[in-house]
């Protein structure tokens, strides 16, 4: 296996145990929502879901950096015809504990289809949730900037030179207090909703989530030769793309095929680029 990458098969409860202290630099991960996927992980009761993750959230505030980040995907359940507070009661008790719920960004499915209840409509969204140990962590905002676009541009020449400088601009117009910051530039910071069609193929297992989520956590909170940790690792979405982003990958999955599916993954990968570095050393030697 890659010296990058360590992955561990088991409870994550009881594997955490064994990674040091302040080591880890971002925590991405998407734990079994309540009473999901009962066929594969047993399913968690809503009332009891804080009371099974709190020891899991305590070896990830050890092991987590006090610059680093902790990402949660999760998502409230319906029960009885209403959503069930359990993921309140988690950051609530996050909190208690010593984390900081420091922001909460809103995957939004592009591709999401439609769908009605009696009383209510199918959810296109899901939460992912900050949680850090310090309000002091590593942010790298420039690294998920995005186009400014025409809409912008055009809004942007029709300002006055007023209010173009003006601190706190009468318009509305979204571009922090000082507009003149985005005069001629063609990037801007996003919004903390992220627009991002859903896995079609679920990669062997029934809940992944696309390449893109987690690469774009990867690059707003760490830098290259970072480690990125996946306590409930899956298919291996996160590993596999933090590895590929030059990040060191952690990963951990109580389920025997899914983790099976990983190791193969990278056993696979490094078979293709040893055979591409021979190639690439056969094709140029004189």
């Amino acid at each position: 296996m890659n010296s990058k990458i360590k992955l561990y098969l088991g409870d994550c409860k009881e594997r955490l145990k064994e990674i040091e202290n302040n080591s880890i630099d971002l925590i991405f991960t998407s734990p079994p929502y309540a009473d999901s996927r009962k066929n594969t992980y047993g399913g968690i009761n809503p009332d009891y879901y804080v009371e099974w993750f709190m020891p899991i959230a305590g070896e990830l505030y050890r092991i987590l950096k006090p610059t680093g980040t902790f990402v949660l995907n999760i998502k409230e359940r319906v029960v009885e015809g209403e959503r069930h507070t359990y993921v309140l009661e988690l950051i609530l008790e996050m909190r208690k504990r010593g984390w900081f719920w420091t922001e909460e960004f809103i995957w939004h499915k592009k591709n999401c289809y439609p769908g009605k209840w009696p009383n209510r409509f199918r959810d296109s969204w899901e939460r992912l949730i900050q949680f850090n140990k310090s309000k002091k962590f590593y942010m790298y905002q420039d690294n998920v900037m995005v186009p400014v676009g025409e809409w912008a541009k055009a809004r942007l020449k029709k300002l006055s030179e007023t209010d173009k400088l003006r601190d706190n601009s009468k318009v509305g117009s979204g571009f922090g207090k000082n507009i003149s910051n985005w005069i001629g530039r063609d990037l801007a910071y996003p919004t903390n909703v992220i627009h991002l069609a859903t896995e079609c193929n679920n990669k062997n297992h029934s809940a992944a989530f696309p390449d893109s989520l987690p690469e774009w956590f990867i690059k707003l909170f760490t830098k290259e030769g970072d480690v990125v940790l996946d306590p409930f690792m899956g298919s291996g979405t996160t590993v596999i793309v933090a590895n590929r982003m030059g990040r060191k990958a952690v990963g951990i999955e109580i389920v025997p095929e899914y983790y099976k599916i990983v190791t193969d993954s990278f056993i696979s990968l490094q078979q293709t680029l040893f055979e591409e570095s021979k190639n690439y050393v056969t094709n140029n030697v004189e």
